[in-house]
């Protein structure tokens, strides 16, 4: 979790979608066991893709973000590319499918 920054603010997440040309956000709640068996995974894939900057908010602690981002389950995987949502993941990921969007993604932005 060292590698991703706290969000806890909607002003927050409009700030770092702004401020970051890649950005990614993991979107999840404590209590959900697919998001904690999730969330080492995907910062492993992520963290081969030094652009990109990453962002973690808990949806207990943010509840708007749901309606922001209209997220009815977690975890929820954004990738934005100049404040463009590009990939939407939810629940149940396909890993390799999600490294293969966020490397073709990354590697259009050199």
């Amino acid at each position: 979790m060292n590698n991703f920054e706290q969000i806890t603010s909607i002003e927050q997440i409009d700030y770092f979608l702004h401020q970051n040309k890649l950005a990614f956000l993991f979107i999840s709640r404590p209590n959900c066991s697919v998001c904690v068996s999730l969330f080492p995974q995907v910062e492993e894939i992520l963290l081969k893709y030094p652009k990109i900057k990453l962002a973690y908010i808990n949806a207990e602690v943010l509840p708007e973000v749901a309606s922001k981002f209209s997220i009815f389950a977690v975890p929820v995987l954004l990738l934005f590319v100049e404040g463009k949502e590009y990939v939407r993941e939810a629940r149940i990921v396909a890993l390799i499918e999600f490294e293969s969007k966020i490397k073709k993604i990354y590697d259009n932005q050199k």
